[in-house]
């Protein structure tokens, strides 16, 4: 039997999700591949068929982000014990080439949940994934847990190649801090990890149209609504997890139903994003696809063609799913990164779009061909998050009126 992708009747919905019920024919009458049947693994019991109606969306909950992080966590510690007896596989990743807090959750995705102490879950493909570090293990080695009923094989490649292990980081950061002082000190305490990921270059496109001016919650929230048009695949640690929705699933959402859900302007790009990319030769998947062999600027022109992409953005999407190694997502984060530590001359300078393309100039020429991984490493050294790893001598002092502008001004600290 088909899972259903939202429980009906409206009043049954999440307050967020009701506009999207008059669409949800449209979506069954989608030829998709049938699913197989999710798993939801409860607190006390081993895995069990799940119901045709998923529940709610976690993600999509009106409760503030700290509080859904501690549900998680609570229950973690109840799921954990529920699939104690099931195997985690070796990943065999030591920390050193995957650091999953350097890597997961800095704002390169928004799909993936902090579900144990070291433990992290999250959806690559088709598959349902948790990621942990073995505490056992000195070199903390990464294992996996594969939640659903797919090919373990088949999820181990294609983890592999989501979380770019062909490249290693150790001769890359060598070379970095060889290059740079600044980096040289951020990497000694983070003692490497810091992976720039390859995500599938549809689903990037759609969380970076959700995360112009915006905040984590926030973010978190509209990917949510976004993937629970995509396949139920399960439900981990109080969050629930869909497979990314295909373009066709996506081009049944109208704009007034996304900003009834809280989307706001970027209504009117998302929806204009699926056109667009839909009428390009091939489809949107192809064309993306072919934005991999290309060159940078290329590849950031051809970005921009699509409703809602500026620059950076455009960036953040090159760099994290499409191969573009070079490119330097700039916005104030960066730019002040840059004006601290290697263009001191334009401090205080207002950021443009000349001078935000000789940051990215002074990156590459620093760091070379992988200087978006190291620019990725001193954003992420910029994180509060990350600072308090960092000792006091490192943190630059920022003025009271830059304390106060950042504390009135809460927007996500991503690329």
């Amino acid at each position: 039997m088909r899972s259903r992708i939202f429980p009906c009747p409206a009043q049954h919905l999440p307050k967020q999700l009701r506009p999207f019920c008059g669409v949800m024919s449209q979506l069954r009458r989608l030829k998709t591949p049938p699913p197989t049947t999710p798993l939801i693994f409860s607190a006390t019991s081993l895995p069990s068929p799940h119901p045709t109606t998923p529940p709610k969306e976690e993600s999509n909950s009106s409760a503030p982000f700290r509080s859904r992080t501690q549900r998680s966590l609570n229950t973690s510690l109840l799921h954990s014990a529920a699939v104690a007896g099931r195997d985690w596989q070796l990943l065999d990743v030591p920390r050193s080439e995957l650091s999953l807090r350097l890597t997961l959750p800095t704002g390169q995705t928004f799909r993936w949940r902090r579900t144990g102490p070291s433990q992290f879950t999250g959806v690559v493909g088709p598959h349902l994934l948790s990621l942990k570090h073995a505490d056992e293990d000195p070199s903390g080695r990464v294992h996996f847990f594969l939640h659903d009923s797919s090919d373990a094989s088949c999820a181990r490649a294609a983890l592999s190649d989501y979380l770019n292990l062909e490249i290693s980081l150790t001769a890359m950061w060598r070379g970095f801090s060889a290059a740079d002082p600044r980096f040289d000190e951020i990497s000694r305490r983070f003692d490497g990890g810091a992976r720039v990921l390859r995500q599938d270059p549809v689903e990037c496109v759609f969380q970076f149209l959700c995360s112009s001016n915006n905040n984590i919650a926030r973010i978190e929230k509209m990917v949510g609504v976004l993937s629970s048009f995509g396949e139920y695949l399960g439900s981990v640690g109080g969050f629930h997890f869909h497979q990314f929705p295909t373009l066709e699933r996506l081009s049944v959402v109208s704009e007034q139903q996304l900003r009834e859900a809280g989307f706001g302007y970027r209504a009117k790009y998302i929806v204009g994003a699926i056109k667009a990319l839909q009428a390009k030769p091939g489809g949107g998947v192809e064309w993306l696809a072919s934005l991999r062999s290309m060159d940078l600027q290329d590849v950031l022109e051809a970005l921009c063609s699509l409703p809602g992409v500026g620059p950076k953005v455009a960036a953040c999407i090159a760099l994290f799913s499409l191969d573009q190694h070079q490119a330097i997502p700039v916005d104030t984060h960066v730019w002040q990164i840059a004006t601290r530590y290697f263009m001191p001359e334009l401090s205080g300078a207002q950021m443009t779009p000349k001078l935000s393309t000789r940051v990215a100039e002074i990156f590459i020429a620093t760091f070379g061909k992988y200087a978006g991984w190291a620019q990725n490493v001193l954003f992420i050294g910029e994180l509060p998050s990350q600072k308090a790893l960092l000792p006091a001598e490192m943190l630059a002092s920022k003025n009271t009126k830059s304390a106060k502008r950042k504390r009135s001004n809460r927007k996500i600290e991503v690329q």
